[in-house]
């Protein structure tokens, strides 16, 4: 059958049109739409175009460890993290991800530059904040945070990068790791954090926050 070109004309400027879309697309359940178009159509909701998020309710993920992006978001996906900060949002955001979406995103995010945060404790804090990230609590034998998380908070593989991460989730976190079994991949942070006191936590989440550049 012959196409007029009138039609021909509109078929063209569907494709084109549909072309166009995949770059805005919101639809987690296509496997083809690029991993950055997700992450700046979808995750940028909370966590920022470049992973910088504005809310310290959502964690930066500018700079962090690809590995434990990746870990993350399958935990998510097998519903085998459940704190009600991340499976409220992250349950079924992450179910239809295929682990080459994830493994796209995790590649867009620790591919991004993190930005500074404002140090916005005083200097007391920040400075029993250092004591503790550098020298850990002798006396509780718990060990200095970077051990595992790097001599200037920047993460190693499964080990995530805490420089740069606002302060108030920070705290959110230990206080999950502390108190609950609902992060069952840090299983070794419930044993580290378990007799830090709030103000430990807090003073470490403040220098962190405000982690002075090298």
């Amino acid at each position: 059958m012959k196409v007029s070109g009138f039609l021909g004309i509109g078929f063209v400027v569907l494709g084109v049109a549909a072309c166009a879309n995949i770059e805005r697309s919101r639809n987690l359940n296509d496997p083809t739409v690029p991993a950055k178009v997700t992450a700046q159509n979808v995750c940028s909701n909370c966590h920022g175009v470049d992973g910088n998020s504005i809310s310290p309710n959502f964690p930066n993920l500018a700079g962090q460890t690809e590995p434990y992006i990746v870990q993350q978001l399958k935990s998510f996906r097998q519903h085998s993290r459940s704190d009600p900060a991340g499976f409220e949002y992250m349950w079924g955001l992450s179910r239809h991800l295929t682990d080459e979406q994830i493994n796209g995103l995790a590649s867009y995010f620790a591919s991004q530059k993190p930005i500074k945060q404002p140090a916005e404790a005083g200097e007391a804090q920040v400075s029993a904040g250092k004591t503790i990230f550098e020298g850990g609590v002798p006396e509780k034998n718990i060990p200095a945070c970077h051990t595992c998380h790097g001599d200037r908070g920047q993460g190693n593989g499964q080990f995530p990068r805490l420089a740069d991460q606002h302060a108030d989730y920070l705290l959110k976190q230990l206080t999950v790791f502390q108190r609950t079994d609902e992060r069952p991949e840090g299983a070794m942070m419930k044993v580290i954090v378990h007799d830090l006191t709030e103000t430990n936590m807090r003073d470490v989440a403040a220098f962190l926050q405000g982690m002075p550049p090298q």
